[in-house]
């Protein structure tokens, strides 16, 4: 018995060993199904991979979008917040520049002149900047002429009847001008104003 077992085992092993040598060539149709397969494969990883890479790319953009989109929101609810105190600042200006000279130095004129103060300040560190400059060469995207000296060119602001204001690039409110031609020296003598 223990001789079948033997040449059984050997002939195992001989199989095995064909095998693993490659003594029994497998047929061409099955090496061309492999090929075949094996390319089917990569065709279709190629694909996850591209779909991956364009659903990535296009994650990041709408993350881009989203951000901007935030921010431009934020800087459109800012700018309509702050455009709505331009009004009280207006009449807390008029009511400063109506007091009689022999009530200016009352307590009630100091804590008028101090809450306009105040208001100007808090838009100031908001970023709120006045659009007031005489002499100023007219221009339509900060100014709105409403008068025009007759016979004038009208490229400067000669004077202003509403200050306007812009909160960085944004316009809040436009300065109501009227426009004449400019005054020759004008810009001197502000800037001797300022060196005194």
């Amino acid at each position: 018995m223990k001789k079948t077992d033997k040449s059984r085992d050997e002939t195992v092993v001989d199989q095995m060993d064909e095998n693993e040598n490659g003594s029994e060539a497998p047929d061409e149709g099955e090496v061309g199904n492999d090929i075949s397969e094996l390319e089917k494969i990569i065709a279709e990883r190629d694909s996850y991979l591209d779909q991956l890479q364009r659903s990535r790319a296009e994650f990041i953009n709408f993350r881009k979008r989203s951000e901007q989109e935030r921010l431009k929101l934020g800087e459109l609810f800012t700018s309509n917040t702050l455009a709505q105190f331009l009004p009280v600042l207006d009449d807390f200006d008029r009511a400063v520049g109506a007091v009689p000279e022999q009530d200016k130095d009352s307590g009630w004129v100091a804590g008028i002149t101090m809450i306009q103060k105040k208001l100007q300040g808090i838009l100031e560190r908001a970023g709120v900047e006045a659009i007031d400059e005489i002499n100023a060469a007219f221009d339509p995207a900060v100014h709105e002429a409403v008068a025009t000296d007759p016979g004038s060119s009208g490229d400067a602001v000669v004077e202003v009847y509403q200050k306007g204001y812009k909160l960085g690039d944004t316009l809040l409110r436009a300065a109501m001008v009227r426009t004449g031609n400019a005054v020759a020296g004008a810009d001197e003598k502000a800037s001797d104003a300022f060196d005194a």
